[in-house]
């Protein structure tokens, strides 16, 4: 090719890679070459030239069931994808729910077959941040771990969230408010739990235990939890869910005591998927911009992967990212 534009493997190279350092006429020959040739870029060879794969890994410690059961993860998977669209990044989804899968993952990362990785749903203890941080591989990750987490996060303000929810249930008259919460081995979960309870002192309703009970983020959890705060307290008369498939679980176990929705038991839930606009009665949700998460988490990937400063100047640039969220009110409240 360079023959054929009569001029350098250089200058060819400058010119397919968007350089300014060529002249129009130079450019024009070469264009014009490629053009007669055919010419295909090899991107594998030059992301391993440049010491790069051109691939992320989106990385999801949870088992497959339960992330093809949630529409938080497909809301995750769709803004991530869409922010990558216009680069030439490849996009590895991997699970990694059990310590095998972990023990794989570790290998395959450890081989550095990835720029980085993008990790959600992470729990307190869960080892792959650490690993990540120990193989100098570039990471983001969807929700701190702690307040004091070290690695760069995107998260929705849960606690707000959470706060929305039980005030819009106060201003509707309700007083005895009970609470779901999600897996509180994840922060996000412990978040919504205090803004729940701090809505309610703020509100001067000091919050009862008995009206708290632990779920998992799951239908079947909701569904037993909401069992569970009948038992303990039926003259509930309102619930807020630290999901909508929890909330669709404590549905059921409603209907099943009896309740009716919202005119015994006010019901509202946390995400405002699709879930909550086709339950009946169409469910009052707390909306956390989800697909903004997922392309908010590859900017700062890519940022992190063009970062050439070695790993320890840059843990003072970690960023935690914390985004709006909104009540969205429907009939169930």
């Amino acid at each position: 090719m360079a023959a054929r534009a009569g001029v350098g493997r250089g200058t060819v190279s400058r010119v397919i890679n968007g350089s300014p350092r060529v002249s129009d006429a130079t450019r024009a020959a070469v264009e014009a070459a490629v053009a007669e040739l055919g010419y295909v870029p090899n991107t594998a060879a030059r992301a391993l030239a440049a010491n790069r794969t051109d691939a992320i890994a989106l990385v999801v410690p949870e088992p497959e069931t339960r992330f093809f059961a949630e529409p938080y993860f497909s809301d995750m998977l769709r803004g991530v994808g869409s922010a990558l669209s216009d680069t030439r990044m490849q996009l590895l989804l991997i699970f990694a729910g059990s310590d095998r899968e972990r023990q794989r993952l570790a290998q395959y990362l450890a081989a550095h077959r990835v720029d980085g990785v993008l990790l959600v749903s992470v729990h307190a203890d869960d080892p792959l941040p650490d690993m990540l941080s120990q193989l100098e591989i570039p990471a983001v990750i969807s929700g701190p771990r702690s307040a004091a987490e070290t690695l760069t996060s995107v998260d929705s303000d849960n606690y707000g969230g959470a706060r929305q929810a039980v005030e819009h249930l106060i201003g509707r008259g309700r007083r005895t408010i009970a609470h779901i919460t999600g897996r509180l081995d994840v922060y996000g979960a412990q978040r919504r739990t205090d803004g729940y309870r701090d809505a309610l002192r703020d509100a001067g309703h000091e919050a009862d235990e008995l009206l708290i009970e632990a779920g998992d983020f799951t239908e079947e959890g909701g569904r037993r939890a909401m069992a569970a705060l009948l038992e303990r307290r039926p003259d509930l008369d309102a619930v807020f869910a630290a999901s909508d498939v929890t909330a669709a679980g404590a549905r059921h176990a409603l209907r099943e005591a009896g309740r009716r929705i919202p005119d015994d038991v006010a019901l509202v839930g946390y995400d405002d998927s699709a879930i909550a606009r086709h339950m009946d009665p169409p469910l009052t949700s707390v909306r956390q911009p989800i697909e903004e998460m997922g392309h908010r988490m590859i900017d700062l990937l890519l940022a992190e992967i063009a970062d050439r400063r070695p790993p320890a100047s840059r843990e003072l640039d970690r960023r935690q990212m914390v985004l709006a969220t909104e009540l969205v009110e429907r009939a169930s409240s």
